[in-house]
């Protein structure tokens, strides 16, 4: 087999989105099609495996960076809200459905795509055959979420080297496992000025304190998780939760909230990895996320509707 990626620009609500596409062109008819969306502050650049390992197994992976990440648009009026990412989304849903016409789509969101994810596939159910949500649920820790954005805003006046940032990565994440192959980093990183800086768009951060982060009390965090349970009742596709052993963002608590509005989810916990799942142990999570898929492609031909879920199962 051999597999193609092409990098395209895609359409969001009133944007351009960057994307990479994976594909094997000797497959014959794709299994379907699957959108990749990445966490607050990564890019598309970190499925890249997941992409390739999604073609091989027969299916079409799009792998987009998010509005004001990567190579992507930054908003002129800074919105960064949850209405914007989900219209960018659906458009970019309805773009890839008119270019692959009769393919099933499912959606795999990490962390805040997956926030994303939920919501899009909640609200409208003829949209996809499929989610996975990899280390995210409805009701997350405030601690793990603390983490995730003082690490994002860590680093203000960019680094000094690419050393530094990698000495950073690892500060934030001390159980991944780094090849000591610095050049990956400059797919997230921009040099300005003589520093290195995140290649994210900084007004996605508004507030200092801490009333912005999810699960907590702001009024514009009160609203998103009751529209997060919403969409989350209304899901009738197959859903895989994907949760990192060691995460900080994921409970059992949060779990079992999932598990109340969704009962037909499957949960699989991935084994000496954290929030990053996907990158910290990509070959166990794609080669999940593959079975996962086939299955689920299976079940919307069929009449049964989604699978039973799985409880307590490891990789």
């Amino acid at each position: 087999m051999s597999v193609q990626v092409a990098t395209l620009e895609l359409p969001g609500s009133g944007l351009s989105l960057a994307g990479d596409r994976w594909s094997d062109p000797d497959a014959g008819d794709p299994r379907g099609i699957a959108l990749l969306l990445h966490g607050g502050g990564q890019t598309r650049h970190s499925w890249r495996r997941t992409g390739e390992r999604l073609a091989r197994a027969g299916w079409i992976a799009y792998a987009v960076d998010l509005r004001g990440h990567g190579d992507s648009a930054w908003p002129a009026d800074g919105d960064y809200g949850m209405n914007a990412m989900t219209a960018d989304i659906r458009e970019l849903a309805a773009h890839v459905r008119r270019s692959e016409p009769g393919v099933p789509m499912a959606l795999v969101g990490a962390s805040l795509g997956g926030k994303v994810s939920l919501l899009v596939a909640g609200e409208d159910a003829d949209l996809v055959q499929a989610l996975v949500l990899v280390d995210i649920v409805i009701r997350v820790e405030t601690e793990g979420s603390r983490r995730v954005r003082d690490f994002m805003r860590g680093a203000p006046e960019g680094f000094g080297s690419l050393e530094e940032a990698a000495a950073a990565i690892s500060a934030y994440n001390p159980h991944r496992k780094h090849s000591g192959n610095l050049e990956g980093l400059k797919k997230n990183l921009r040099l300005r000025d003589g520093r290195w800086h995140w290649h994210w768009d900084p007004r996605m951060f508004r507030h200092d304190g801490d009333d912005d982060l999810p699960g907590g009390d702001s009024p514009v965090s009160v609203a998103i998780a009751k529209r997060s349970r919403a969409a989350a009742s209304e899901l009738r596709c197959p859903l895989m939760l994907v949760r990192g052993e060691q995460s900080d963002i994921v409970s059992d608590e949060g779990i079992a909230e999932l598990r109340e509005l969704v009962p037909h989810a499957r949960v699989v916990d991935v084994n000496n990895v954290g929030h990053m799942v996907a990158g910290d142990d990509n070959d166990v999570f794609s080669a999940n996320l593959v079975d996962f898929l086939d299955e689920a492609v299976a079940s919307a031909g069929s009449a049964t509707g989604p699978f039973p879920e799985s409880a307590g199962k490891r990789a």
